[in-house]
């Protein structure tokens, strides 16, 4: 089977508009009130619009995916990947700002509405987005993973729950797996990659949920805890991930 076409915002930005609202039928409500990431996220069409792209069905005229990437610098080392997505999406822009020059191209989102999961999409994406790197003449794809089946753990810290394996030996996660399996290797796990602030009463509306007093809580689809702070009426909460690094 022929993978779909890969088409860059900046070619063609009306394929976007049969895209409707992607975000919220592929991330659960929480994850679409990040403090950094909301700040930059809208920007990515007008500032990177050539390194946002969807995969197109050109024979059903058909939009099936959307991808999200940004030039960075990294120095090739672990230690220079940094501390997660939101660091890499400020850095990113503040590196076009000074004209400075990327060395790697950081994966930010691969979208797959439901109704074209189960499509094998997944690595179609990641070659695609490996595809936009060697296109600009960049060395390495580096992406903070967000792995899939991480919500079934939320207590399970980030670092153990990365290093899982099954019987075969291939990573536990599925999404870390795609990775790997198209020759990317394991990096560090990154504990606090996003934060996500907000109010009691927004905690409770994204998660469908009551805290009714200061503490911890895991909450549905949550990678992790959130903080509850009665006191101050602040939820506190840090997104982990895992680097998977292409090509280094």
């Amino acid at each position: 089977m022929t993978d779909p076409e890969v088409v860059r915002y900046s070619d063609r930005p009306e394929l976007w508009d049969s895209l409707g609202d992607l975000s919220s039928e592929v991330w659960p409500e929480y994850n679409l009130h990040g403090d950094v990431l909301n700040q930059y996220w809208d920007q990515l069409y007008t500032s990177f619009p050539e390194w946002q792209f969807v995969l197109f069905d050109t024979a059903a005229g058909q939009v099936l995916a959307e991808g999200h990437t940004i030039p960075v610098a990294w120095d090739g080392t672990d230690a220079g990947l940094g501390p997660g997505i939101d660091a890499s999406l400020a850095a990113g822009f503040a590196l076009r700002a000074a004209g400075g020059t990327p060395s790697a191209v950081c994966a930010l989102a691969a979208e797959i509405p439901p109704r074209h999961q189960g499509r094998g999409l997944s690595p179609v994406m990641l070659r695609a987005m490996a595809g936009l790197a060697a296109g600009a003449g960049l060395a390495h794809l580096i992406a903070p993973v967000r792995p899939n089946l991480k919500e079934r753990y939320p207590t399970i810290a980030i670092g153990r729950y990365a290093a899982w394996s099954r019987e075969d030996g291939t990573p536990f996660d599925p999404w870390i797996r795609v990775h790997t399996r198209l020759g990317a290797r394991l990096g560090p796990a990154l504990p606090r990659s996003m934060s996500i602030t907000g109010s009691v009463a927004d905690w409770e509306s994204w998660t469908g949920m009551r805290f009714p007093e200061t503490g911890e809580y895991v909450f549905p689809k949550g990678l992790a805890t959130v903080h509850i702070d009665r006191d101050r009426d602040t939820g506190q909460y840090w997104e982990p991930n895992v680097w998977l690094i292409h090509w280094s």
